[in-house]
């Protein structure tokens, strides 16, 4: 089968690989229609910050099902499912709680073990979220990424009726920004610097956009006025200066989600810190995308919004296609962030 393999001189490889067969009783066998690369496989392949090499990336995909273990009885082949790529222990005290996120002993599909980026791949069956027939099964491929807003939002006891805050209009911000609209927001704010990504923000629907390269924070907290109570605010670009600006843009008693891994040390100013304080403020740790029972009510909240089409995936995505010209367009990037979503399609 083909695989696109990644190397640790951070080259990018069409190869031919044998295809994998399952071993256990849970193993399902997945064909894969469209696999997405992600913001955290660039230092995977660039960085050499993947846990071996060589290695076949990719947790954000779709597929069929083409042949399960003996013990898989709610799947048969032609079923169409989506990676769910974390495979927490289930038996750790976090586990138990439905803290699947915090799991210590987790294994994971595409980072820890091979993954989507290939025609074939053998996962176990807790791996895999069964789509609803009206899908598309390309779709299928931006589950993963729209549970990581989901989450936040969970994690926030919900985002109906209040004022929504993105900061970082990447692929992560504006789904979520998408899904807020969807899920009851009174309004929704996108910043950034990319004045491009405020753009198509405001084609998406954001009630308002700065951009904050050219707006100082005391400009955004003033536009923000009409709308400074009962804020979420959702910290996405994951840099220091964003989750400092989440923090002075933040209204009264809001609470602050940060989703986005930072790559720097952080340090914040007194001032800022102080706002913590003197506001109030609720900051929320959000780590990956689970909840009880397994996988959440984020992998159904995200199936539902795509099968409803509440949400426009197009605009956000920037190249799709087979495995070469995938492997080209994410060598192309030499390390740099992406600027929409790089796609593989695959027969």
């Amino acid at each position: 089968m083909k695989s696109v393999v990644i190397h640790a001189e951070g080259s990018v490889r069409v190869e031919e690989r044998p295809a994998p067969q399952i071993q256990d009783a849970d193993d399902v066998l997945v064909r894969i229609v469209c696999s997405g690369l992600c913001g955290s496989d660039i230092p995977r392949i660039f960085a050499k910050g993947a846990h071996y090499y060589p290695i076949t990336l990719g947790h954000e995909f779709s597929g069929y099902v083409e042949a399960t273990g003996d013990q898989v009885a709610d799947l048969a082949p032609g079923d169409a499912v989506a990676c769910v790529p974390l495979l927490p222990c289930f038996t750790c005290p976090e586990c138990e709680k439905g803290y699947f996120s915090l799991c210590k002993q987790y294994q994971f599909v595409g980072s820890r073990s091979e993954g989507g980026n290939a025609e074939f791949i053998v996962v176990k069956r807790a791996n895999l979220y069964r789509l609803p027939a009206a899908m598309p099964i390309e779709d299928g491929a931006f589950i993963e990424p729209i549970t990581v807003g989901l989450h936040a939002f969970h994690l926030a006891k919900g985002c109906e009726g209040k004022n929504v805050v993105i900061v970082g209009a990447g692929t992560i911000g504006l789904l979520a920004m998408q899904c807020a609209q969807a899920l009851g927001a009174r309004s929704v704010t996108a910043i950034d610097i990319n004045e491009d990504k405020l753009t198509l923000a405001a084609s998406l629907g954001a009630t308002q956009v700065f951009n904050s390269k050219t707006l100082s924070a005391a400009g955004i907290l003033a536009g923000l006025q009409e709308n400074r109570f009962d804020q979420l605010i959702l910290e996405t670009a994951g840099a220091p200066q964003t989750v400092s600006l989440a923090i002075d843009i933040a209204g009264p008693r809001a609470q602050v989600a940060l989703v986005g891994t930072l790559h720097q040390d952080l340090t914040l100013s007194a001032a800022t810190f102080g706002q913590i304080l003197r506001k109030e403020l609720t900051l929320l740790g959000s780590w990956m995308n689970y909840s009880a029972p397994w996988p959440g009510v984020e992998w159904e909240t995200a199936a539902r919004l795509l099968t409803e089409k509440k949400l426009q995936l197009a605009p956000l995505i920037a190249h799709i296609g087979d495995s070469e010209s995938f492997a080209q367009a994410i060598q192309s990037l030499n390390g740099s962030p992406m600027q929409g979503k790089i796609l593989l399609r695959l027969s």
